[in-house]
């Protein structure tokens, strides 16, 4: 263990024990390799803590000026490098109470009064995830500014759209870009709700009871950025609601992540040949020369299964415990951490990724009509002629299968062979057997026309900018 001036082995808990900890517990309890990350916000809290317990009369105001001082200068050596956690140190907390014990020596041990582990820790969480929800919404509108900038390229651009993976019906390609957009604005939205529910101050509650003390948990919430302070106790320091939400967000987020990479795997694949993915974001084969990877949209559909199963292991985690603080709770944290780190590295690669394809616009445009894409505008139009639409949908589904064994398409049927097929189906209903009229009809709100995709990229671009905007402010 660390040891402070006296020579004895620091410990947040020693009092009560006449020994230490067997080397066995010692190493299983320990967590700083992996909670050194919330110094900075310990810190912070520290100096918030400091400065409540200077106004309640517990800090004279040069016990208060030399604690800030050696915060201060603990959390700049923090940054540099020059104080780091020793294999003694017991978390986050013991490592920076050590720091604090050199700089400022016996004063050091008067921050501890009004305060524990148990609501420190709830509240470091809280400010690390709220300062990196606000990172991970910076580069999902990266994302989104990426997909909405092709989607711009893509304006007049149809291509099959499919259900089953199977040729459905002729959209814009633009339209379908936007459809992922939509999806990672959902996620923009999930993780500001979840910002709103996550800015309540735990500090104050102490170990679970509150203090005796005179300390004010409204005036620490509000330095600290937060809404507002607990209004339980006992929940502020056994609530890890705002930790499994925030892995539900992720998670999500990763399957939206998921879905768009493998629509780029597809698209690049031979068999579509709709888009050619940057050098820079391919690799290539250690045997097989002619091959170009889809590497980036592979990891982004591999990455989802490790957020989902960080979720659900929290959520395993959390199901059994009894009110309040458990042991079992230091679990909370490297799922949260990973859940950081695997969105802040595949959404800056998705975003490059999508801002650098090329797609194949004469490719994609020859085939949004194969497949008999065109049936369904063609049902539409009988029903605007007054057939009823499950004899429409009899009669073109004849005729579908009229085209498969004579092997045409629908618009190259002739008038005797549309006849013979059904009385509904008049030379006229050519009109509607195009890729371009078919597109334009559909001009319901939401729909694929060029007139509704346009209006809905300009809602788009002005929704990303003030994504981006909320998580610079």
């Amino acid at each position: 263990m660390a040891e402070n001036e006296a020579g004895s082995a620091i410990r947040l808990w020693g009092g009560r024990f006449e020994s230490g900890p067997a080397e066995a517990l010692a190493r299983l309890s320990v967590s700083v390799q992996f909670d050194w990350r919330l110094a900075p916000y310990d810190l912070l809290a520290s100096a918030a803590h400091a400065r409540v317990l200077h106004k309640a009369g517990l800090l004279n105001d040069m016990e208060v000026a030399r604690l800030l001082a050696a915060i201060d200068d603990l959390g700049q050596a923090c940054r540099s490098g020059g104080f780091r956690p020793t294999a003694g140190d017991e978390d986050v907390h013991t490592a920076l109470e050590r720091g604090l014990l050199e700089r400022a020596g016996s004063l050091g041990g008067k921050l501890r009064a009004g305060r524990s582990r148990n609501d420190q820790i709830a509240t470091d969480l809280r400010l690390y995830l709220r300062g990196h929800a606000r990172l991970i919404i910076l580069r999902l509108a990266e994302l989104e500014t990426a997909l909405t900038g092709q989607a711009e390229r893509h304006l007049t651009t149809p291509v099959p759209g499919l259900t089953h993976l199977q040729h459905a019906q002729p959209v814009l390609f633009a339209h379908q870009l936007l459809a992922h957009v939509q999806a990672f604005a959902r996620d923009v939205g999930r993780l500001r709700d979840w910002d709103k529910r996550a800015a309540v101050s735990p500090l104050g509650a102490g170990a679970l009871a509150g203090s005796s003390l005179p300390l004010e948990p409204e005036t620490v919430a509000a330095e600290l950025g937060f809404d507002s302070a607990a209004p339980n106790s006992m929940d502020a320091v056994s609530d890890r609601d705002f930790a499994a939400e925030f892995c539900f967000t992720a998670a999500l987020l990763g399957v939206h992540l998921s879905r768009l990479g493998e629509e780029v795997v597809l698209w690049s694949s031979h068999e579509f040949g709709w888009a050619e993915i940057d050098d820079a974001y391919a690799t290539g084969s250690s045997i097989m020369p002619q091959k170009k990877n889809p590497d980036v949209a592979e990891l982004a559909r591999g990455k989802a299964g490790r957020l989902i199963g960080g979720l659900t292991g929290l959520l395993t985690t959390l199901k059994g415990l009894p009110l309040t603080y458990n042991r079992d709770l230091q679990e909370d944290k490297e799922p949260v951490f990973d859940a950081v780190d695997t969105l802040l590295l595949v959404l800056p690669a998705m975003a490059g990724l999508i801002s650098t394809i090329r797609f194949n616009s004469e490719r994609m445009a020859r085939s949004a009509a194969a497949g008999y894409s065109l049936a369904t505008d063609l049902a539409e139009l009988l029903v605007r002629r007054g057939v009823p639409f499950r004899e429409a949908h009899e009669v073109v589904g004849h005729l579908v299968v009229w085209c498969q064994v004579h092997e045409r398409e629908l618009d190259e049927v002739s008038d005797e062979d549309l006849a013979r097929v059904s009385p509904h189906l008049t030379p006229d209903v050519r009109e509607v057997l195009t890729v371009q009229g078919a597109l334009a009809a559909r001009n319901t709100f939401g729909g694929t026309s060029p007139a509704r995709v346009a209006e809905q990229l300009a809602a788009v671009r002005a929704a990303v900018d003030e994504h981006a905007a909320w998580a610079a402010d």
